[in-house]
């Protein structure tokens, strides 16, 4: 049995036709929730630097959100950002002015919740995801240094509570596959979950900060989070080697792991150009140096103060 994958094209961020594309993308996929669902969105806000291109976009999180309250749905935003507060980066790349006039909160993801691993510890989530009704994850499409390419189910580790993620990277990093282990279970634990790209204006060559746009004019969408990063992965070119959730995803024998198991209801891979379209050849160590660690955390503190 396929596992459908929704492709459409557009063109820019501007309204309205962003919005009509999101509403019809959301709806064709399936992606409807009862009046009165509790919806948490959760973009990709990873740091200030750079913020325009390194987090999701505030256009598209905003018409995820206008086709939700369309839904009367009760919706809300957060995330837990390497550096500062979803707060704090919101502002920055222009989110909370976009949300503004809707009846939206922008949370930051606090109170962990522990959750144990297969192979052994634990790894703090935060309570308003666990807690949530359903959860709408909108990554941006970019490059990773460390992991090939964030996408659907790299976004969800952003649901682990603040500095935990770092202390993720020391911990569970250069240790065969548990980094990646973990990111998938923490994505399976997640209460019902949705997934839209946001795959307009792409990052290349270096992510996921400090890397350079690329215009794809994609947006797509799935239930199934493993096959819409498969879809993407095909779609630009990238083979499992260079991608390790890919390629543990296709160890673990999961569900869209295999590019023969997907179905395109709605374009296809071959109706984008990804020409040009750079990633690294030479993936960075998982773990990070005590002084990148350390330097990260005076980075996240004096954000807050922003």
């Amino acid at each position: 049995m396929t596992i459908p994958v929704h492709f459409a094209r557009v063109p820019d961020y501007d309204p309205p036709g962003l919005t009509r594309v999101v509403a019809e993308i959301l709806s064709a996929a399936g992606f409807r929730p009862p009046p009165g669902t509790r919806v948490l969105i959760k973009p990709n806000l990873v740091a200030p630097k750079r913020s325009r291109l390194s987090c999701t976009h505030p256009a598209v999180v905003r018409a995820a959100c206008e086709y939700l309250l369309a839904c009367q749905a009760l919706v809300s935003v957060g995330d837990s950002p390497a550096f500062g507060t979803a707060r704090i980066v919101a502002r920055i790349c222009g989110l909370t002015e976009a949300l503004r006039d809707l009846p939206v909160d922008i949370v930051n993801f606090t109170r962990p919740r522990p959750v144990r691993l297969s192979f052994g510890g634990k790894i703090g989530v935060a309570a308003q995801a666990l807690d949530a009704g359903i959860i709408l994850n909108i990554p941006r499409l970019k490059v990773h240094d460390q992991m090939g390419l964030t996408g659907a189910v790299k976004n969800t580790f952003g649901c682990v509570a603040g500095s935990r993620k770092s202390l993720a990277h020391q911990v569970y990093g250069e240790r065969g596959n548990r980094f990646e282990r973990l990111i998938i279970e923490v994505m399976q634990r997640l209460p019902d979950t949705f997934h839209l790209l946001d795959g307009i204006t792409a990052m290349h060559v270096h992510g996921p900060v400090g890397g350079e746009p690329f215009d794809l004019g994609l947006v797509a969408a799935a239930k199934n989070p493993v096959a819409l990063d498969t879809a993407v992965c095909g779609l630009l070119g990238m083979a499992p080697d260079m991608v390790p959730l890919w390629r543990e995803a296709l160890a673990a024998n999961l569900p869209g792991a295999r590019p023969k198991d997907i179905a395109y209801p709605l374009r296809g891979p071959t109706d984008f150009d990804a020409t040009g379209f750079s990633w690294p050849t030479v993936l960075s160590p998982v773990a990070f140096r005590p002084l990148r660690l350390l330097k990260g955390r005076l980075k996240s503190l004096l954000t807050r103060f922003r």
